[in-house]
């Protein structure tokens, strides 16, 4: 049974195009996880497919604020926040690997009733790769997947993972300076697009410093390849050629590899968060709905 989660963490209606509604939830996917789903309604059903939505690692629903607005315009969204953010209640010890947040995304369609050809799956980063690797496993196997810069591998320096592993979460706030600092000048082009870095900063000062913990160590062990061949629902990589963090060339290759993938270029990761990938949302959606259904 879904119980009403007593405070949101943001206004929603900041997400919500003119007329349209959402509710906020908490669900439980195992005994020991619950998750915070927010349920948008547009204000007049214009007959699209729902889409399950499930942001970045640690990623923060502000980040995708203008996303929202578009596509709840006309689309009912169903966004999740996976077990490492920290809205997540978890009791017990987890696992934070991406099979575990694949199993609870697996529930959560379950949980919502969605059916075979009737919603799309829309994620980023870590929330593209765990799409893709619980797809397998769905019974309901959605329409198609609009997934951007979805990481194949978590790439994690050996002297990084030697300090994450033995640095205790309550020092976190010198532990974030450093990650910052190696994000600036190692992994990001600020130059390029000064946003992504001031929005990894915000994921930062608000994440879980014991549930990113356990994460980072999970996420480094894992790698998308072996998986590819064996996805046959159709797939739109959206790649930012200028975004270093998410290797371009990877997605590159994720696009060759899968058997029903198409490959779009944004550029910048500050372009993967506007209206206009809802855009291309919508050209994709309308194209699949042209096209046979996989089949299992």
């Amino acid at each position: 049974m879904n119980r009403q989660h007593d405070i949101s963490m943001e206004d929603l209606s900041e997400f919500c195009a003119p007329g349209a509604s959402a509710r906020e939830e908490m669900v439980p996917v195992t005994d020991q996880v619950t998750l915070r789903v927010v349920h948008f309604t547009p204000a007049r059903d214009a007959g699209n497919p729902a889409v399950v939505f499930v942001a970045g690692w640690i990623s923060l629903m502000v980040g995708w604020q203008e996303v929202l607005l578009e596509m709840t315009r006309d689309f009912p969204v169903i966004y999740v926040e996976t077990r490492e953010k920290i809205s997540s209640c978890i009791r017990g010890r987890v696992t934070y690997d991406v099979k575990s947040l694949g199993d609870d995304l697996i529930e959560i369609v379950k949980r919502y009733g969605l059916k075979a050809g009737e919603y799309v799956m829309f994620g980023s980063s870590l929330g593209a790769t765990v799409i893709l690797d619980c797809c397998r496993q769905l019974r309901e196997a959605p329409l198609g997947m609009i997934l951007i810069v979805p990481n194949a591998v978590f790439r994690v320096p050996r002297s990084i993972k030697f300090i994450i592993l033995f640095y205790y979460p309550d020092f976190y706030f010198i532990m974030k300076r450093f990650v910052k600092w190696y994000l600036k000048h190692f992994r990001m082009d600020v130059k390029s697009d000064p946003e992504q870095f001031r929005k990894y900063c915000r994921s930062l000062d608000a994440a879980d410093p014991w549930k990113l913990k356990r994460a980072a160590l999970a996420f480094s062990r894992y790698q998308v390849w072996p998986i590819l061949e064996s996805i046959h629902v159709p797939v739109l990589i959206v790649a930012a050629s200028k975004d270093r963090l998410h290797e371009p060339e990877y997605l590159k290759k994720m696009a060759s590899v899968l058997p029903r993938a198409q490959y779009l270029d944004m550029e910048t990761n500050k372009k993967t968060h506007t209206r206009h990938v809802v855009e291309r949302m919508r050209e994709y959606i309308a194209g699949l709905r042209g096209q046979p259904k996989a089949s299992r």
